[in-house]
């Protein structure tokens, strides 16, 4: 697809996570930004006991085919690995957004986990010119929505969409989220 931006939607952990919870939400961003959009969406290795250490491999490659302009997603567990893994080693090509959706904060205020915690400079490793958008369901009863001020706390540009009735999926929604990727949208 020539001439389209890339996404690059990064699914949440759990079994049947990216076919039967996540797919939802790449076929809902799909339809919100439409054909001049390419939705990449890979399927993670062991999507049921997701990890750093076999995730990170698999994002890198991802990360390496993107090019300038392309915009990360990550929803749930999914954004956590993302963040980090954009944290360890920022990708060469130049990012038009970083965007988190339910994505649990796992660190100081958060959750404990040492496999996924995050640096406490995480805001100093990820790149000061590249939005960095955090959505967050106030309904969320798998990732308490304060995490998403835990985001905000070190990483101080990025900016926190609240979204009140929405769950952890965003009540399969993503017109909030296309709306922030492509600002034109209505």
């Amino acid at each position: 697809m020539t001439g389209t931006q890339q996404i690059l939607f990064i699914q949440g952990g759990g079994t049947g996570a990216h076919d039967a919870w996540d797919q939802k939400l790449v076929d809902g961003l799909r339809r919100e930004l439409g054909e001049a959009y390419e939705v990449r969406y890979p399927r993670m290795p062991d999507e049921d006991d997701p990890s750093h250490a076999r995730w990170g491999p698999a994002l890198r490659r991802e990360l390496a085919e993107l090019g300038d302009g392309a915009v990360v997603v990550g929803h749930s567990v999914g954004g956590t690995i993302l963040v980090h893994a954009l944290a360890e080693q920022p990708p060469e090509c130049a990012l038009a957004a970083i965007v988190l959706i339910a994505a649990p904060f796992v660190g100081d205020g958060g959750w404990p986990g040492s496999e996924f915690e995050l640096p406490t400079d995480l805001g100093a490793r990820l790149p000061r010119e590249t939005p960095v958008h955090v959505f967050h369901g106030l309904a969320d009863e798998i990732a308490p929505p304060l995490h998403a001020d835990l985001y905000a706390r070190v990483i101080p540009w990025a900016q926190v969409h609240r979204l009140p009735g929405r769950d952890h999926q965003l009540n399969n929604s993503m017109s909030d989220v296309a709306k922030v990727i492509s600002p034109g949208k209505p």
